[in-house]
């Protein structure tokens, strides 16, 4: 049993505060799970670093920008996909916990605090768009935010 696994016996879950396509398609997160990581977050500025610190994702930009996609769905198909790939990865974690971890979080656009319809209405959109159980969502936590989380979980999202 690995110190990780170890902590989780005492309630503790270990979460990576990082992702990017290399640790993905290199198997490394599926090492980190199987030492004993419970789930991942994710932000802007992850993906901003995880994107422009190599060419992991230049093939995937290079074609989507060719088929005229606007930089905020570049942006959106990159990080869904690497999202959904972490899903996946961590899903065992999520079964065996009942769906107490396991989740891969994405944050939905900080632009939109402010606005609690606006919110509502990404939220209900990525969720649909991740597709999976153990995606996990992530609200700015401003007084409009706090709406759109009650207006979220109220409607199973």
């Amino acid at each position: 049993m690995t110190r990780i696994q170890e902590l989780a016996e005492f309630g503790q879950s270990i979460w990576l505060d990082y992702i990017s396509r290399s640790l993905i398609e290199k198997g490394r997160i599926k090492e980190l799970v199987e030492l004993g990581v419970r789930g991942m977050t994710s932000n802007p500025s992850i993906f901003d670093k995880a994107v422009s610190s190599g060419c992991d994702y230049d093939e995937q930009i290079r074609r989507l920008k060719e088929s005229g996609k606007s930089d905020f769905e570049i942006y959106d198909d990159l990080t869904v996909r690497d999202i959904q790939n972490a899903a996946d990865i961590l899903r065992p974690v999520y079964e065996e916990t009942n769906g107490f971890d396991g989740y891969v979080s994405l944050e939905i656009n900080p632009h939109l605090a402010r606005q609690t319809v606006e919110t509502v209405e990404e939220g209900k959109r990525l969720h649909g768009k991740v597709d999976r159980p153990n995606g996990m969502f992530k609200v700015p936590s401003t007084d409009e935010g706090f709406g759109a989380i009650e207006a979220l979980f109220s409607g199973g999202y």
